[in-house]
């Protein structure tokens, strides 16, 4: 009889235990049966618009959280201005205008339709600096919550979940991915060199010792076509005193003028005959050209050595104090101006030179991506012929030097060559490596990303070409790659669909 109970008993439990049990599902489903948030991320060319809101039904006020974003090299929020929200279609509906965002990049809004039917929704954006207008099409006013839940979209899962607030602390920026002509590439290394006439030589004039004068120039120093930089002097030199060259020449000079004044004087009255006046004459132009050639720039101290341009001190050659002799080296100036690339390809590449248009190039000390277009470039010449000692030909282009581009400088080069048609290609600055393998991250709702390994191409130095991984039309993470992946590795992702 006992035993007859406890069976009885646990029965019943199990029993309720179920009928719970199913009680509590059908509470949960019912529980999970309304009227979830809708999301859309439209773009136009200023903004990037991530609105979410509850399906439309008329008589009922749906709330609005949307989040604008001002496109452009860095994404950031909007600050201020105002944003006002209607539905336009057949019927005439109410519209809703906040004046300033709730918070960073955030405006409230509301709408409370009086009228079902299919309705563009359109976003107007009014700030101190322009205004868009940005439209989602195709939104559905409901009769009732039965119809808004059996019309229902879901919003697909995402694998990766980066806040707006999260991307506009940091350096983001998305790219459309589009397909477009992309050139060819060598890639190879080379140097920049200073360009035929944009630097010279400063020589020595005469021989002697040689000061920097008042102006103690140094490499690097801005100087002016004219202005002095040397001075030569004789100091305490017995032979090859430029002091005592310049007394001695002077002197003779003046002897000579006095000869030759003289001696117009004397051939009118035919006292000399005309062969001693030539003589005469010949000593007194000889002594002059002398004359001046030796105190040309020259002053109480000794010979002045000026810039014959407007640039730097590139080298100097030669130390204060030292004997000089004419016509040696002592310094070099360049204007920096124009600045010759020179590039060395390997000789398989050799029936692809005449193609060449343009090139892309990076600098070692700065990682910075420079194109010869963009710096007025000019493709000059590339090597006809070699001998059996070379294993490279140069291909050379000239630039103009609008940035800190060092003459000298060792650099790595993507020549372009042959363009091919409808390549897909994201920023070369969306790539991310992880065990060998690259990848990027693809924005695909406004707050959604998914990591995506990539098949890659060729790559300009810019741009690389997706082979796979990638499709046409979708946004790829060009800055702020990094910050997402720390963020997925913190183990401290947002979920989905926040609240704000």
């Amino acid at each position: 009889m006992r035993k007859t109970f406890i069976l009885l008993a646990c029965a019943t439990t199990l029993l309720i235990a179920c009928s719970n049990d199913d009680s509590s599902k059908k509470g949960h489903q019912k529980a999970h049966a309304h009227n979830e948030p809708e999301s859309y991320t439209v773009y136009s060319d200023q903004l990037e618009l991530f609105v979410e809101f509850n399906s439309l039904v008329i008589g009922k006020t749906s709330k609005f959280a949307a989040h604008f974003t001002q496109l452009g090299d860095k994404f950031k929020a909007i600050e201020e201005g105002s944003v006002s929200v209607k539905l336009i279609g057949a019927k005439d509906q109410p519209s809703y205008k906040s004046e300033s965002p709730a918070s960073l990049g955030i405006f409230k809004l509301k709408l409370k339709p009086i009228n079902t039917g299919k309705y563009n929704l359109v976003f107007i954006v009014k700030t101190k600096s322009f205004s868009d207008t940005i439209t989602i099409k195709d939104v559905i006013v409901h009769a009732n919550n039965k119809s808004a839940l059996a019309n229902q979209k879901h919003n697909a899962e995402v694998e990766i979940t980066f806040l707006k607030e999260q991307a506009w602390k940091v350096d983001f920026a998305n790219h459309k991915v589009l397909k477009r002509p992309f050139a060819e590439i060598i890639k190879t290394t080379g140097h920049i060199l200073p360009a035929q006439g944009d630097e010279v030589i400063i020589t020595a004039n005469s021989n002697g010792i040689i000061s920097f004068g008042n102006s103690k120039k140094q490499i690097g120093s801005a100087v002016n076509s004219g202005e002095t930089l040397f001075v030569i002097s004789g100091g305490g030199l017995t032979e090859n005193n430029i002091n005592h060259d310049f007394a001695t020449a002077k002197a003779e000079f003046e002897k000579n003028k006095a000869d030759y004044e003289r001696a117009q004087k004397l051939i009118t009255e035919k006292i000399i005959s005309q062969k001693e006046f030539q003589e005469i004459e010949l000593r007194y132009k000889n002594s002059k050209t002398h004359f001046n050639t030796i105190s040309k720039n020259y002053a109480g101290n000794g010979k002045k050595i000026t810039s014959p341009i407007t640039g730097f001190i590139k080298n100097m050659l030669v130390n204060e104090g030292q004997y000089v002799q004419v016509g040696q080296a002592i310094a070099s100036v360049s204007q920096n101006q124009r600045l010759m690339l020179k590039a060395e390809v390997p000789q398989k590449h050799y029936t692809k030179l005449g193609s060449i248009a343009s090139a892309n190039f990076v600098t070692a000390y700065d990682n910075h991506v420079y194109n010869t277009d963009s710096l007025n470039g000019q493709f000059i010449s590339y090597g006809k012929s070699t001998d059996e000692h070379a294993f490279y030909i140069p291909v050379n282009f000239e630039i103009d030097n609008k940035g800190d581009i060092i003459p000298g400088s060792y650099i790595e080069i993507f020549l372009k060559t042959n363009k091919i048609k409808d390549v897909l290609t994201i920023p070369f600055s969306s790539l991310l490596e992880e065990h060998g393998h690259y990848y990027a991250f693809v924005q695909v709702s406004g707050e959604g990303f998914e990591k995506r390994e990539l098949e890659l191409g060729i790559n300009d130095g810019i741009n690389i070409q997706v082979i796979s991984g990638i499709k046409e039309n979708e946004r790829v993470v060009s800055k702020g790659a990094y910050q997402i992946k720390l963020a997925t590795m913190s183990g401290k992702m947002p979920a989905h669909g926040h609240a704000h």
